[in-house]
């Protein structure tokens, strides 16, 4: 948490002037009880309506500066809260877009949402909560046992003992609750991804009849986190009547001690009243900081947690990337005979007991296209995913135009490889918004060049606007094949060196297919194209196709050959065009 309070460093005269302004309120507070005193006293004893009227005034005068106070503190620290909040969830975000999918696997969407939201919200109150209450609170605290010392000693040696004790229950409860709320956090984050999970598989869940099994779970993992959630509140309740006990026994020794003053003459009615109403003003202040210490409990363990992804290690830095940017800049070395290269290449997920990939090796010349086809799992997407570098390969080396990937910046590598996911996502927006992703300056005319090459021409001019077509979140005003034309033209519009098709054909008809297929070896540039696809017929014509079974290469040739040398190639060929 302590690493989070470098982003109030823009904020220093907010985080100064916040609980500046509200110990002036609390001076201001503690100065009323006197002038009740002497309204008594004075006023009152020498029924005088003329100074009890002064006096009132003095308080209202004492309410209202103190007013003005308040909320001037509570504009500066509102000011700093916010302001801290927006710089957090700012790097927060910034930071997460460094991650590789590696990261993003290990970590889970369901808990990154959960950092960004609810935990920085929390984060956000609990430094309001601090710059308006931290200091005035035991400012008060101690003030009014200053104050009461003033008045009388002996009466004052009531406040000694009650503000320890008060103390003890507060902190007590404070060490046993912290480690309880870090738990809720962490049941919170499970029924966030329960919550991610029904609704983006709704369609699955209705077409399985799951909803009731559905309802159940997340009942279950709701039930758990209310549990925990009664069984913290519980004891955050318990220091309310604990600390009311405290502070009302106080009262009652203080006015049988103030009697006994009164009676001898040592302590006037007025000054009695004037300690009930200091012991009184403990009472709400520590009550307010025990309030404020669950706020602070919950807002550390929110801190730790954003703390905690802030501090997780990319394996693509920013500073290697810049690092890099700077030698490609100044090391124009001759192009590569190869396109793309596979040196003996593996691949072993995080957690993971095997190898997905293992000894991949080939060569890609410029211009060429390459069929990847396999089994379910036998590791098609993790091949292709390791050319724009979404993971590193933990064994070997993968080469673009003779230079490791890893060698490349970032930014740059990506704006060499154009790929198409296996799930087509459209953004909310337009169509032309969706394909601007693709070249953010791009002209009508590429935009359109794109869209005839992705077989998607006809998809815009039946759209009312055509280009300007509204886009619901997801394209889900589009269908399945729909939605893969326009995310092959997305990938189209900057005309990349390198285009990857990830089974992105799938809902695509053949003569579509092959449309698609025919216009894209047309492409002027001639960029190297890799299918990935389930389809013989997708691949057939490639230049040269890869076949794996179990992450292992089982083949690479053209069709023919396959057929006659690969038992794999050929299986999966004869099982979609039967021998008659």
């Amino acid at each position: 948490m302590k690493k989070l309070l470098i982003y109030l460093k823009d904020y220093k005269k907010e985080s100064v002037l916040a609980p500046l302004f509200k110990m002036l309120e609390a001076s201001f507070e503690l100065i009323v009880p006197l002038v009740v005193t002497q309204i008594i006293d004075v006023g009152i004893a020498n029924r005088d309506s003329g100074y009890i009227l002064r006096m009132c005034l003095i308080m209202v005068a004492l309410g209202l500066i103190g007013l003005t106070c308040s909320i001037t503190a509570q504009y500066f620290a509102a000011k700093a809260a916010v302001g801290f909040g927006t710089q957090v969830r700012h790097q927060l975000f910034a930071h997460i877009q460094t991650f590789s999918f590696s990261e993003i696997d290990k970590v889970g969407t369901a808990t990154l949402i959960t950092r960004m939201t609810s935990d920085i919200n929390q984060v956000q109150s609990g430094v309001n909560m601090v710059l308006r209450l931290f200091l005035r609170s035991p400012f008060i605290v101690f003030g009014a046992m200053i104050m009461a010392f003033t008045i009388d000693v002996k009466a004052a040696l009531v406040f000694v003992v009650t503000i320890p004790l008060l103390s003890i229950v507060v902190f007590g409860i404070m060490a046993i609750s912290i480690p309880l709320y870090r738990k809720v956090q962490e049941r919170l984050d499970k029924v966030l991804g329960i919550t991610r999970e029904n609704l983006t598989g709704v369609r699955v869940i209705r077409a399985f009849h799951k909803e009731e099994e559905e309802k159940n779970r997340y009942e279950e993992s709701l039930g758990a986190l209310t549990g925990m959630q009664n069984h913290v509140g519980r004891i955050s309740a318990f220091m309310n009547p604990v600390t009311y006990t405290i502070i009302n026994c106080g009262i009652i020794a203080l006015l049988y001690i103030g009697a006994f003053q009164v009676d001898i003459g040592v302590l006037t009615q007025g000054q009695v009243v004037a300690l009930v109403n200091y012991m009184s003003q403990i009472l709400v202040e520590l009550i307010k900081l025990a309030n404020l210490i669950v706020t602070i409990t919950k807002a550390v363990a929110c801190g730790n947690r954003i703390e905690s992804v802030l501090e997780m290690k990319s394996s693509m830095p920013i500073d290697v990337q810049k690092e890099q940017l700077g030698k490609v800049a100044g090391n124009k070395s001759e192009a590569s005979e190869y396109m793309v290269e596979f040196s003996h290449v593996g691949l072993t997920y995080q957690g993971a007991g095997a190898e997905s990939l293992t000894d991949i090796d080939f060569q890609v010349k410029k211009g060429e296209t390459i069929g990847i086809i396999g089994g379910t799992g036998s590791g098609k997407t993790s091949l292709v995913h390791l050319i724009p570098r979404f993971y590193d390969a933990t064994a070997g080396e993968v080469k673009i135009n003779g230079k490791n990937v890893k060698d490349y910046p970032i930014e740059q590598l990506r704006q060499m490889v154009g790929i198409v996911m296996q799930k087509a996502v459209l953004f909310q927006g337009t169509i032309r918004e969706n394909l601007c992703w693709g070249k953010e300056n791009a002209t009508e005319k590429e935009l359109y060049q794109a869209l005839e090459t992705a077989q998607a021409r006809e998809v815009v001019d039946g759209k009312d606007g055509k280009l300007d077509a509204p886009v619901e979140q997801g394209g889900k005003n589009f269908s399945g094949g729909q939605r893969q034309r326009l995310t092959i033209a997305r990938a189209l519009v900057r005309k990349p060196q390198i285009l990857i098709l990830d089974d992105s054909a799938s809902a695509l008809d053949y003569a579509t297919d092959a449309g698609l297929r025919k216009a894209i070896r047309e492409m002027e540039g001639e960029p190297t194209v890799f299918i990935v696809s389930q389809r013989t017929s997708s691949i057939q014509h490639a230049d040269k196709i890869i076949v794996l079974d179990d992450g292992v290469v089982s083949g690479i040739g053209t069709h023919e050959q396959l057929l006659e040398t690969c038992e794999v190639y050929r299986e999966i060929y004869e099982s979609q065009y039967k021998k008659h």
